[in-house]
């Protein structure tokens, strides 16, 4: 919000509700992870819980729940509305943050640092290109 310069706290197993995309406005992030990196600060690694990609590989045709994105402070603060309550790290995000953590060593990879619902939209994107081929 415009004039908004509310500083934020953000702690590992936080649930967020977000500005998210139309349709998907019950949908929330947690935070599994906080990291601290030389170059970029912190790096909180969420996954994203109730949002609608169409996918014809998902149970369904529909994937609700993304697992894992590393994502800046800056992600966050575009995207986070309330703080819903404190769970448990998404156990499911860790198969993502071992191949993130690997590529990301090797200097091949980043975080974003956009909105999350950016982010869900590029994944959908990429669902819907690679459901072409």
């Amino acid at each position: 919000m415009a004039g908004e310069s509310v500083e934020r706290r953000y702690a590992e197993g936080q649930v967020w509700t977000f500005r998210a995309r139309a349709g998907e406005e019950g949908a929330t992030l947690l935070i599994n992870r906080i990291e601290q990196d030389p170059r970029l600060g912190e790096i909180y690694h969420i996954s994203v819980f109730g949002v609608r990609l169409d996918n014809p590989r998902a149970p369904g045709g529909v994937t609700t729940d993304l697992a894992h994105f590393p994502v800046s402070r800056a992600t966050l603060d575009k995207s986070c509305l309330e703080l819903q309550g404190v769970r448990e790290p998404n156990p499911e995000y860790l198969r993502g943050y071992g191949e993130w953590r690997e590529v990301f060593d090797a200097g091949r990879a980043g975080v974003f640092d956009i909105p999350v619902a950016d982010i869900v939209g590029i994944v959908q994107s990429a669902i819907a290109k690679r459901t072409a081929q």
